[in-house]
């Protein structure tokens, strides 16, 4: 939504913007978010002239930074941005310089997902490995949306979101998504397959999920798939994952249940061997959401070695009526 700007500070905007690379970097970055590194390749001029454009267009309320690791990355501000779109849509894209700019987006685009391809081609097999333990990820996947429901998400976080995944299957149904991890070489992962999906526009951050950089009740929907098992404090996680939810917002955790296969410890880094539904639902309680729902899939058939997926659905206490605790 476009908020109203006052005079003075819409005359800033337009001056902000009033200006060749400018407007070419606003036009870049209607497709999503990009890098110093990325713009520099793309616009063909010095890292120190483009930051300088960046830190204009930033003060002027046009742009917005976030760091990941030693990079930057920059993207547009919701609301504010609106205020050029009629400028933006009138614009020729087909014609240069834009239609160069993205034809150059589009291979620094390649490239960037070529390296992250690379780098999870050397983790696959692992993951393959845990994936081969439990249901098909088609079917995990239907009993998320499932849950959820067919209506609008609304604000959506998904915490440790790894690959942008469950991004990728919910993102196109909410207003606003965002991702969260720790590993910025799994955000690139992420970033590069949900550009393939032509979800560009959705934020990517750097941070630590005990520490979400997210103000309180800032999300309808937090996610938290397949992550406990990693964590020392699954509880704490749980506590801060909790704060994000919106008034009458829901929080959905998706993990494993209880099992004994000790060698995931040493080959895939679990810290916790599964969760009881009890367990989970008890940190929900202690973390002021109430009317727990769990699902459990079972693995089919009599193969050794497999493990349950549960899905607990929690909501935020103002939502409901009756609290209650449901096993579906």
């Amino acid at each position: 939504m476009i908020r109203p700007l006052p005079f003075a500070d819409a005359l800033s905007v337009l001056r902000a913007a009033a200006e060749e690379t400018r407007l070419r970097i606003l036009a870049l970055l209607r497709e999503g978010e990009l890098s110093v590194s990325d713009l520099t390749d793309i616009l063909g001029q010095s890292q120190p002239r483009i930051s300088r454009h960046l830190k204009l267009l930033v003060e002027a309320g046009l742009v917005e930074r976030h760091r990941e690791g030693a990079w930057a990355f920059f993207r547009l501000v919701e609301g504010v941005s609106g205020l050029l779109e009629p400028l933006a849509a009138a614009m020729d894209r087909a014609a240069p310089p834009l239609s160069e700019d993205r034809a150059r987006l589009q291979a620094v685009r390649a490239q960037r997902a070529e390296a992250a391809q690379s780098f999870f081609a050397r983790i696959a097999p692992q993951w393959d490995r845990v994936r081969s333990l439990h249901v098909p990820e088609a079917t995990v996947e239907a009993a998320i949306l499932d849950v959820l429901g067919p209506g609008p998400i609304g604000s959506l976080i998904d915490l440790g979101t790894g690959t942008g995944r469950m991004l990728g299957l919910l993102a196109p149904r909410a207003t606003r998504a965002t991702g969260l991890d720790a590993s910025h070489a799994m955000l690139s992962v992420a970033r590069a397959n949900l550009e393939r999906l032509g979800l560009s526009r959705v934020d990517l951050r750097q941070g630590d999920i005990h520490a979400p950089p997210f103000g309180r009740g800032s999300f309808d929907l937090v996610l938290v798939h397949q992550v406990l098992h990693y964590l020392d404090d699954p509880a704490r996680a749980l506590r801060e994952a909790a704060r994000l939810v919106a008034p009458g917002g829901r929080l959905l955790v998706v993990d494993f249940a209880p099992h004994d296969l000790e060698f995931l410890r040493e080959a895939q880094a679990h810290r916790r061997l599964g969760f009881a539904p009890e367990q989970v639902a008890g940190w929900l309680g202690d973390a002021a959401l109430s009317d727990v729902r769990v699902r459990e899939l079972a693995p089919s058939g009599e193969a050794e070695h497999r493990l349950t997926v549960t899905l607990w659905l929690a909501h935020e206490r103002s939502a409901v009526a009756a609290p209650a605790r449901e096993v579906a």
